[in-house]
């Protein structure tokens, strides 16, 4: 792996879980590093550990062993309050559950990252954002009067109104129908492009996939390059 001007990386990176008494692994001493700007993908089935691997990456989950690097430093070196401040300063994030708060206006959702740095122009940063996603006239509305593909585009208002470094999509489109979840990917493929935004995808749809500049597919806690079978190829691992 060359991580050399890397934003991100992940270095022998291992996750074990203990399931009565017995441990699975559920990644394995994988290597990935993300450059900035650059727009990754990660293919896999259901239960192959990409969502596990987005988590550790954005330091939601802790590893059992190895690091997780970004612009040189280790982020589990420091404490909890330290790795929260990271995620809200340089990350965001795309779930496919967008996670949205019902209670609030998709203004005020979109806004919910600056709003927690205390930003005083939050609202009217997140408002340009919400135009940027065509939901210009729906910012009074509250998730439950939204439709699926409209509160994914409120979702990466809110992972884009911070000015991240890095965007984190675990399976964006997969609560989504076809046509909308193509749109949906469009969208959040562009804005981070034009922002030069870095963004890593994982996702089980392969033709979305395919429109990154990276493809890596992940098979049993282990990433591959695109195009090669696990009996093939050397994994990225070591």
């Amino acid at each position: 792996m060359n991580d050399a001007g890397a934003l991100l990386s992940a270095r022998a990176l291992v996750k074990t879980y203990t399931l009565d008494r017995t441990a699975i692994e559920v990644i394995k001493h994988v290597d990935l590093a993300i450059h900035p700007g650059e727009v990754v993908a990660i293919v896999g089935a259901s239960g192959t550990g990409k969502s596990t691997l987005l988590n550790l990456l954005g330091t939601l989950d802790t590893p059992t062993s190895g690091e997780v690097v970004f612009e040189g430093k280790d982020l589990f070196a420091g404490d909890e309050r330290g790795r929260a401040l990271f995620r809200n300063r340089h990350l965001g994030f795309v779930f496919q559950f967008n996670q949205l708060l019902p209670e609030f206006t998709a203004l005020e959702n979109a806004a919910m990252p600056l709003l927690m740095r205390g930003e005083g122009r939050a609202t009217k940063k997140a408002a340009a954002l919400l135009e940027q996603v065509g939901l210009g006239s729906r910012q009074r509305h509250r998730p439950g009067e939204l439709s699926g593909g409209e509160q994914q585009r409120v979702a990466i208002a809110r992972a884009m109104v911070g000015g991240p470094k890095l965007i984190l999509a675990d399976e964006p489109t997969g609560n989504l129908d076809t046509r909308t979840g193509d749109a949906v990917f469009d969208l959040l493929v562009d804005l981070t492009v034009r922002a030069g935004t870095a963004l890593l995808i994982v996702t089980h749809n392969e033709a979305l996939s395919a429109r990154c500049g990276r493809v890596l597919h992940m098979v049993d806690g282990l990433l591959y390059p695109a195009g090669t079978q696990p009996s093939e190829a050397t994994a990225q691992t070591r």
